[in-house]
Order: structure tokens, then C-alpha cells, then sequence
């Protein structure tokens, strides 16, 4: 049983046609997630599965489930600990909680308060904590227990004049001086809530973009968000009533919202947390899909890319029924090998944290290598050139989203919150630019190019730095790379590939002079990295994406500093 009919006026389509033409969102007035989806099952299925902890962190692994009985009564629980603490309609609340069951919990909880919640990443310094709470006024901060994490929130906190309290999630003597004990607060709460009426158009969540470029922004969500979330998870990620799903994300990432909580839970599956300490283990992951039987399992290209590098002989896929992957674009070879090794092809999809997915490989037409797939119904999405006109095919634009004024999309933003200027540049009136390049083929697919700022201008020729990094990642001495460009007096601008090399392998000259000679054999000669690099670790947002802009910028005060 799950609530899809609630909100779709048709569940199931013949083609990617009908899909498009027939899809209808049925939106009710004063829409809450909180109480509409989780207290719904509560009711009409309190037994459902809803959550599954799985922690591998000793052996054997800990897992505990969570009914939907569960999840409602200790989000009501959550609602009244953070309401008697002085959390209020309308209050922004700043969550880095890790992957932790409480998670859940809160986020629900701060729904039904009308609160807001501001999601953000474990791995914040102080300065980013304080740059967010004075950003966001926020009032609270709850964050999970962890000795380095809880030293950054003291060092920031005389500087978050906001802020009136700090909740932990650990164990008693985890809890640092000053903070309260979250899960005592829930413990002790009352079960019982009265529902807050709140307006669709309210303020749900804020999300801080990545920062790829410049300062974070304030990305506004409102009730209706989890809604659009819909064709995330039931139509791309193909998730089934009553089965196991899995996205790997922290929930400090806008990637939590597209795959762990909102879409997830209306198509009715259980979600899978993976409450883990430490660093990104491969071997971990691999584990915990042996153990757990996942049905569908959703991972950013940077984890496929180290699944593929370990020996998946003996982990046990035959649970698995689709599988997907979004937040950069998927090399061709990384598909390929993924699927000899596990017999799954991965369903790409592309969006934003200002989004729900935009364009996707939705199952009705095959995949193309290398493709996103194409729109999703909810977007009027088109690609213009500089001056907003429409280009043809196979022609390189950026990709906009249409009409937003006449019928704003479910599960777009509402505005960058206090930004004029970024909103004055990417959505001065009707069409919202995403500051993403693609181009269409003549099938309708999309194909991402990359960000307006990453694509090199070469002796005339356009390259994106995405064609590079495939090319490159068939070479099994690449683990992980990023295709930047660099400054060249002759040419303007040169192709420069920064690389993680594969175990087994060490830099070198000859290496270098291998890893060029295989670019110019599998793709245009004239891409061909004429700078080559190698280090330990790329830079990354805290949500996982590359930084091309830091290399970029690394590499430019390297010039300026020889000249």
C-alpha cells in the first residue's frame, strides 16, 4: 500500500509520451509532509516499514527498523522537545546530524511546527557555521556527536548572536557542556500534537547551494517540495511499495531531499540509512548491500567509480532491480563495467538543489551512454544561447526552465533568499537559467556539457571538460579526475586533467605521456590534456561534486606566483 494515488492523477503511463502529456499532480490546500504522508501511514499502515538503520561500524552489523507508527510518534516527540526549547513556527532550525535515525525525526518534526529546516554537512568549519547561522538568523542547531564537529559549533557559536540552543545526538558522555541530550529531549516529550496549519507557500526548507563559485546561496523550498520529489523517486529511481531503498547521501546534502526522505516515502518504500563513522569505505557499502537486500540504490559517479575499482565477486546483487546515479555526469566506461560486473545499467539523471530531477533516463526508451535522459514532466525546459533564444539540436546551450511565472513548477525553488543579484542574473522574470550547458540530440535526449565556467575555450574549439574525464577514466590507471582549464599564451586557454591514480599505479613522466597518447586515441586529438597532474584527493563541496573552480584558482596563483 502507499499514498501515490493521493497525489497523482494517474500512477501508471504506457510510454515517455503519455508520461509527459498525462501527468497530474493533485495538491491539496495546506499540504504538510509531515502529517499527509507519515501520519497518513501511520494510520492506514502503522506497521509499514518505513526506516532501517543499518551501522557496520562493528561486527556484527547493528540494524534496527522503524514502523511508520514509530517515525509519526517520534516526530510528534521531536516537535514538542524542540518546541519546548523555544522553537517556533517560522524558525530556522540548522541540522548536521550525520545519517543518524533522529534525522529523520527532527526534519518531520520541524514540518509539522512549521519550522524550517537548513540542512548542512558535518564537515563545516567554524567560519562556514557562523557565515550560515547569521545568513539564515538561525535559532537553533542540532548536530550529531562527534569530537571535532562539536569543537567547530563552540569555536562559532559567540559569533551566532541567533542562536539560543544546541541539541546533540549521542550518547550521555558525547554530549558536550552546554548542549542538550536529543534523544533524552525526544525520550521525554509528549507523543501527542496538534497540527500546525501551514500554508503551501510557507518556507519548508533551505538549502545552501554547494559553493562551487562564490559564497553559498539561500535556496527557499516550500511545502509543495516534497511533491515534485515524486518523479525523482517513483518514475527515475524506480522505487517499489514495501521494498528497500537506498541513496547514498548525507543528509547534510540537497541529494537527502531527492532521495531519502520525501518521494521515497510517498511511493511507499522503506528508506535505508546507512549510520556510519569514518571516511567513505567501498568495502563497507559493498557489505552493507550484501546484508541488507536493497531493491533500488541510488549513488553519485564518485561512488560508483570506487565500487568498480574493489572486487564485487562476492557481494550478492540479485536483490537489486535498478539502480541509479546523479550530481556530475557518469562516464560511459564506469556504466559499462558496473553492469559486467553486476548485470545493472545505471539510470542517469540531472538536477539541482533548486530542483527535483529535471531531465532523466525514466525506463520507457533505452539509455544512451554518456545521455541524462530527457525532461521530466513538471518542466517546461528548453536550452538558449547567450542572448535567450532557443538553439537546435545539437547545438550547445544553457539550460533554462520555461514559463515559471504562468505555472511555477512542483519542486523548483522559490527564490535565493536576501539575493537580488543571483536572482537578477539566473531568474530576472519567467525563465529560470540554471547556469547549466547541454545539448539535445535529434531523440529528444539531453547531454550535459558542464557548468557555464567549466567548459575550456581551446584555439576556437569548445570543450567540456566531461568528454575528457570519460575518456580518461578507460584507462584503468585513473581512479577519479577532474578537466580543468589553464591559462596558454598561444592557444588562450589548454586542457589540464588533474588525476587520482588506481592502486598499483605511481606517477610518472612515461605515465603521463600514456594517459595524453590514450585521450587523442578515444576521443578528438585536439582534447587531449596538455597538462597532467596527479595528486591524493580532489577538492570537493561538502555534497561530493568536484571543484573546479578551486583547481582553477589553485593554479592560476601558481602562474602569478612564476611570473
Amino acid at each position: 500500500m502507499n499514498l501515490l494515488a493521493n497525489f497523482l492523477e494517474r500512477v501508471e503511463f504506457d510510454s515517455y509520451e503519455d508520461f509527459v502529456a498525462n501527468y497530474k499532480l493533485k495538491i491539496k490546500d495546506n499540504f504538510n509532509f509531515g502529517y499527509d504522508v507519515v501520519d497518513e501511514y501511520a494510520r492506514i499502515a502503522p506497521q509499514k516499514k518505513a526506516l532501517l538503520r543499518y551501522c557496520n561500524d562493528s561486527s556484527p552489523a547493528e540494524i534496527r527498523e522503524y514502523d511508520f507508527a514509530e517515525v509519526a510518534e517520534l516526530s510528534n516527540r521531536a516537535a514538542n522537545a524542540l518546541r519546548q526549547k523555544g522553537v517556533r513556527k517560522g524558525d530556522r532550525v540548522l541540522l548536521m546530524m550525520k545519517e543518524t535515525p533522529e534525522t529523520w525525526f527532527v526534519m518531520l518534526g520541524l514540518e509539522k511546527l512549521g519550522a524550517i529546516a537548513v540542512p548542512a554537512s558535518f564537515q563545516l568549519m567554524p567560519e562556514d557555521i557562523v557565515y550560515r547561522c547569521s545568513a539564515a538568523g538561525i535559532r537553533f542547531i542540532c548536530y550529531a556527536a562527534d569530537e571535532q564537529l562539536a569543537e567547530h559549533v563552540k569555536t562559532a557559536l559567540p559569533d551566532c548572536e541567533t542562536v539560543i540552543g544546541c541539541a546533540v545526538v549521542g550518547e550521555e558522555d558525547e554530549i558536550p557542556q552546554g548542549a542538550y541530550n536529543l534523544r533524552g529531549m525526544i525520550a521525554e516529550a509528549s507523543p501527542e500534537l496538534e497540527r500546525v496549519m501551514t500554508e503551501n507557500s510557507d518556507t519548508m526548507l533551505i538549502y545552501f547551494s554547494s559553493g562551487t563559485t562564490g559564497m553559498p546561496k539561500m535556496i527557499v523550498h516550500d511545502f509543495t517540495y516534497p511533491l515534485g520529489h515524486i518523479t525523482t523517486a517513483k518514475y527515475w529511481q524506480q522505487v517499489q511499495d514495501d521494498t528497500r531503498h537506498f541513496t547514498y547521501s548525507d543528509s547534510g546534502w540537497a541529494k537527502f531531499g531527492w532521495g531519502k526522505i520525501f518521494g521515497q516515502w510517498i511511493a511507499g518504500a522503506e528508506i535505508v540509512t546507512f549510520d556510519v563513522k569514518g571516511r567513505f569505505s567501498p568495502e563497507k557499502l559493498l557489505q552493507m548491500i550484501d546484508e541488507v537486500k536493497l531493491t533500488t540504490f541510488c549513488a553519485p559517479p564518485t561512488v560508483y567509480r570506487y565500487l568498480i575499482k574493489e572486487d564485487m565477486s562476492q557481494t550478492d546483487f540479485s536483490s537489486l532491480r535498478h539502480c541509479s546515479t546523479a550530481g556530475e555526469p557518469l562516464n560511459p566506461e564506469v556504466f559499462e563495467q558496473f553492469r559486467r560486473q553486476t548485470g545493472q545499467e545505471i539510470y542517469e539523471g540531472f538536477g539541482q538543489s533548486e530542483s527535483s530531477v529535471l531531465f532523466a533516463n525514466f525506463g520507457w526508451d533505452p539509455i544512451k551512454l554518456g545521455s541524462t535522459g530527457k525532461p521530466s514532466p513538471l518542466y517546461n525546459l528548453d536550452l538558449v544561447d547567450d542572448d535567450g533564444n532557443s538553439v537546435e539540436d545539437g547545438v550547445v546551450g544553457s539550460i533554462v526552465v520555461k514559463d515559471t511565472d504562468k505555472n511555477p513548477p512542483t519542486g523548483l525553488f522559490r527564490r535565493y533568499h536576501n539575493d537580488s543579484e543571483a536572482m537578477e542574473k539566473l531568474w530576472p522574470g519567467s525563465v529560470y537559467n540554471t547556469g547549466d550547458l547541454a545539448w539535445r540530440d535529434s531523440d529528444g535526449y539531453f547531454w550535459f556539457e558542464g557548468r557555464n565556467d567549466d567548459v575550456i575555450k581551446c584555439s576556437g574549439y569548445r570543450i567540456g571538460p566531461f568528454e575528457v574525464e570519460s575518456a580518461l577514466m578507460t584507462h584503468p590507471a585513473v581512479l577519479e579526475c577532474a578537466v580543468t582549464a589553464v591559462p596558454d599564451p598561444v592557444r588562450g586557454q589548454v586542457v589540464k586533467a588533474t588525476i587520482i591514480l588506481a592502486r598499483n599505479y605511481e606517477p610518472s613522466d612515461a605515465l603521463k605521456k600514456e594517459l595524453q597518447n590514450h585521450v587523442k586515441k578515444t576521443s578528438a586529438p585536439y582534447k587531449y590534456p596538455r597538462v597532467v597532474e596527479f595528486v591524493r584527493e580532489l577538492p570537493k563541496t561538502t555534497s561530493g561534486k568536484i571543484r573546479r573552480a578551486e583547481i582553477r584558482k589553485t593554479d592560476m596563483q601558481k602562474l602569478r606566483g612564476q611570473n
